[in-house]
This record gives C-alpha cells, structure tokens and sequence, in this order.
C-alpha cells in the first residue's frame, strides 16, 4: 500500500512512538496526578516532560498553559464555546473544518453569538484587508486554520495575529494541519489560542492532541470532574493545566506524540518541509501533463502545507479514489473532508475531491507510481 493520506492521520510514525508507547505501557503506566506512589509520579513527571517538548517546539514559555485533550476537535470546542459569550461577534474563513464552522454556528443559534465568514478565492486564499473591513465594535474573536485540509493552502497568520493584537481582539488558531512542517512562533504570530492535534503532522497516535490558551486568558471548561487536584473542593480547580484536563489522561498516547515530536526537532521542521513540497512538487507537476484533470492546490512551498488536490473532469472523486485503493493500492482520501465551506469556495460541493497528502516517509518512486496510476486511469476514461 503506498499511504497518501497523511493529512487525514500521519501513517507510518518515527519507530521511537511505537517503542515509547510501549515502554510506558509495560514500566510506568500508572494514573498520573492520581497517587503519590512511584509509578504514578513518573508517569506525571513524563507527562510534563512532554508538555516541555510541545513548548519547546511552538515557543510557549510556559509549559502548564498547554492541555492535552484527545485531538484537535476537542480542543477548537474549548476555545470557542469556552471564549465567546451571547452576543459577541466572530470572524473566521470560508476555508475551515467543520470542527470550527459546527461549533460556531451551534452558538450562533443557541448563544445568539453573531459569525462572520469571510470569503476566499478560489485557491482559498484571503485578503487580510478582508479581515479588518469584517471587525466590529463587538468583535471578540478570530479563527483561522494554520492550512486548509482540503487543498493545503497556508493562511497568513502572521499577519492575522497582528491585526487581532492590535484591534484587542482574541486570535485562534488551528493548526491541525502544518503543524509539525511549518514553523509555529505563538509569541512572534501573536496567537492567543491553539488548538492541535498529535496524529497528524506531529506524528504522534490518534487519541491526543492539546489547546494551548496564553497566560491571562481564562476560558471555561467543557468538562468537569475529577483532577487529581483539590479534591476537596466541589468546583473544577482554576489553575492550569487541571481546569481543562477533567478524567484520566492518554499517558501512552502522550508519550507517543513526545517521541512524535522528538523525531520533528531531531530532523527538523525546515527538512522535512522540504521532504514534504519535493513529493508535492513532483506529483503536481507531473499532473499537470495528464488531461482531463483539475489541480485546485498551489505548487509553492510557502502556499501548501503538502496537499494535492485533484478531479477528474466530470468523474466523482469517490469513484476515482476507489479505484486508486482497489486496483492501484493507493490510499487517498475522497469527498467533502469535513469542510463543507472550503468545498464552496473551490467549487467542489458536487463532485468532492481526491486529496493525496504525502508525508515525511514517502518516497519519490512512491510519487512516480501514483502518476502511472493518474495516466492509465485518464486513458481509460
């Protein structure tokens, strides 16, 4: 199977996760913060070593503002339902995951929130001028994703961050894809929130991922219980992490995604941002001398995130990548991806797209049997 559905869940992981994982699971894989015995301290104390990796790797200095929850989805509905409040006003783009545009609009109709969704072009590109003609008076806050999941295009966060800074305005962030091969600064992008999931481009298991909220910044939790913490108050803690962190831990998991991003900073996110664009490059190259197909994702290192989306002119995208999974052994992801916006702005609600999202362990004759796959199924159509 040649896997090029990376931005789906990053598939194979660094060997040091599968080992970490294990190791926590045979030597130390007791409670965290639930007991003072020996092992449930080291299985604290390796949590918190990967809290320090994480800030490490996106600059946050101060470790215990970081979360963990079990993806990505989990962390945008603290950071959106925890933020906003009844009429306060929202932007965000019309390039974002259902895991944004869901929450916002079930708040918009059960907490009279009022949403703004500023359109993009038809890469899904946005002018940040956009941005500012889009603020009001009650405006609280900014969503973004770092990279769309459906065509790869990287959003200007740089300069978002500054306009939300500026305008005293909160910004968050999703960085479910990019994160682990574009370079994440939260101080330098002035991001207030960031939501992250650890299975995908931080090459860590399904099952985790964290919200990062500045210091400062309270947002109400989600979910509430037990924190290992005060357990003899009947309110949830107000300190961090514990205010967010209700319920046992993914200790393994954790562990996982700290080797996952271990093996980032011991490559290096600019070479494997190169790994990355180079089958990018390749592949979308090569489709553009294939007929009858549509390329909606840009070949530009500082525009996709490592995403190539296709069609086929007037043939479904499920129906193609059906046949890149059956009769090639190709895996691409089909259909709407969970971003019905995104789909309107490329133009693709009717037919989908096929997506095909390399990763850092795939390789060029890997790129060069998937074009042989494009051509025969374009002579054949």
């Amino acid at each position: 199977m040649i896997y090029l559905d990376n931005a789906a869940t990053s598939f194979v992981k660094p060997d040091a996760v599968y080992e970490e994982m294990m190791k926590c699971m045979k030597e130390y894989g007791a409670n965290p913060g639930r007991g003072g015995h020996s092992l449930s301290i080291k299985a604290s104390m390796e949590v918190m070593r990967v809290r320090e990796i994480i800030g490490m790797l996106f600059n946050i200095k101060d470790p215990m503002r970081i979360c963990f929850t079990k993806n990505a989805t989990e962390a945008l509905n603290v950071g959106i339902s925890g933020y906003l409040k009844e009429g306060d006003h929202v932007i965000t783009t019309s390039m974002e995951h259902n895991s944004v545009i869901r929450p916002l609009n079930t708040l918009k109709r059960d907490r009279k929130i009022e949403l703004t969704v500023v359109q993009c072009n038809e890469y899904g590109e946005i002018d940040v001028e956009d941005i500012k003609r889009a603020i009001k008076l009650n405006t609280k806050l900014l969503v973004s994703t770092l990279s769309s999941n459906v065509n790869g295009i990287i959003m200007p966060v740089k300069e978002m961050g500054k306009i939300a800074k500026e305008k005293g305005i909160c910004f968050l962030l999703d960085a479910s894809q990019g994160a682990g091969s574009i370079k994440i600064d939260v101080e330098e992008m002035c991001i207030d929130i960031m939501a992250f999931p650890g299975h995908k481009g931080l090459l860590g298991p399904q099952g985790t991922g964290a919200i990062y909220i500045r210091d400062g910044l309270k947002l109400s939790p989600i979910i509430y219980g037990g924190t290992g913490s005060y357990s003899e108050i009947i309110y949830q803690p107000e300190m961090l992490p514990d205010n967010m962190e209700s319920g046992t831990l993914n200790t393994a998991g954790i562990i996982g995604l700290g080797a996952g991003i271990e093996y980032i900073e011991k490559v290096g996110i600019e070479k494997i941002k190169k790994i990355k664009y180079n089958l990018v490059k390749t592949l979308h190259e090569g489709i553009e001398e294939i007929s009858k197909i549509k390329i909606y994702s840009k070949n530009d290192i500082d525009s996709n995130s490592g995403i190539v989306a296709i069609n086929f002119i007037d043939i479904d995208s499920t129906e193609v990548s059906y046949v890149l999974d059956r009769v090639y052994k190709i895996a691409t992801r089909a259909g709407l991806h969970c971003s019905l916006f995104a789909h309107q702005t490329l133009g693709t609600v009717k037919t989908g797209i096929v997506r095909f999202s390399p990763g850092p362990f795939n390789t060029i004759d890997e790129i060069d049997i998937t074009l042989n796959a494009l051509r025969e199924i374009s002579c054949n159509i």
